[in-house]
């Protein structure tokens, strides 16, 4: 029996293309997504993307996603301790690998397999070491379909916040800003791709400030404007 995978899944298109090829490599067999959500907010914790759209997203890839909850402000040792609860359920049930979107942050690789120390649960990182702009391109012409939901104002001015990832978003990108953001200067909600069963319908709303950072709130396009939490 192949090894029982589930992919770290933020919303966003790093995560989005580890499922793309993970799914059509033949040694590990996808069993779902875990994903952290903020408890008080019902959002993806640091993308702010709608537990609603998470939801529609796990639909369309036809996988049950594992939801780790978290209260706003959580500090480490708290993060550390539900996530290993998550952890220790999934190995329970078949997981053996947990697949994880980074590209070249040895900090947070390290951290990643510090985590996993000891759990029975390998980490896979299939996009590791890859060239930036040139995945940054291949995401694009793959033809999955991303908005920009969450930009770090020091890196990228605020207007960059909902647009869509695609080439004329590449290509206005400030120079030292990573193409996929890997350093935090943006993050993604995927909307399409080959992966999907249907793309998501989804429609911008209100752009906020929070923490020090900019979020374009998404929301499913049939539903009426909320306001952001």
């Amino acid at each position: 029996m192949k090894p029982g995978a589930l992919v770290s899944w933020s919303s966003g298109k790093d995560g989005a293309l580890a499922l793309h090829e993970v799914r059509q490599a033949p040694e590990l067999e996808v069993l779902g997504l875990l994903t952290t959500l903020t408890r008080d907010f019902g959002r993806v914790s640091m993308h702010g993307v709608r537990e609603e759209i998470l939801d529609r997203q796990a639909e369309a890839l036809g996988l049950p996603c594992r939801k780790v909850l978290i209260p706003a402000g959580c500090v480490n040792a708290d993060y550390e301790r539900v996530m290993d609860e998550a952890l220790s359920a999934a190995r329970a049930q078949g997981v053996s690998r947990l697949v994880f979107g980074d590209l070249f942050l040895e900090d947070v690789r390290a951290y990643r397999e510090r985590m996993l120390s000891g759990t029975g649960i390998t980490p896979v990182f299939p996009l590791w070491g890859r060239d930036t702009r040139r995945l940054a391109r291949e995401i694009v012409e793959s033809g999955f379909a991303a908005t920009v939901v969450c930009v770090d104002p020091r890196a990228l001015p605020t207007s960059f916040a909902g647009r869509p990832f695609d080439s004329d978003f590449l290509a206005d990108l400030p120079e030292g800003v990573d193409p996929c953001g890997e350093n935090g200067e943006f993050h993604t909600c995927v909307t399409g791709g080959p992966m999907f069963r249907q793309p998501i319908r989804v429609a911008t709303g209100d752009t906020v400030t929070r923490d020090g950072f900019v979020f374009a709130d998404l929301r499913l396009s049939e539903e009426p404007a909320m306001q952001l939490r």
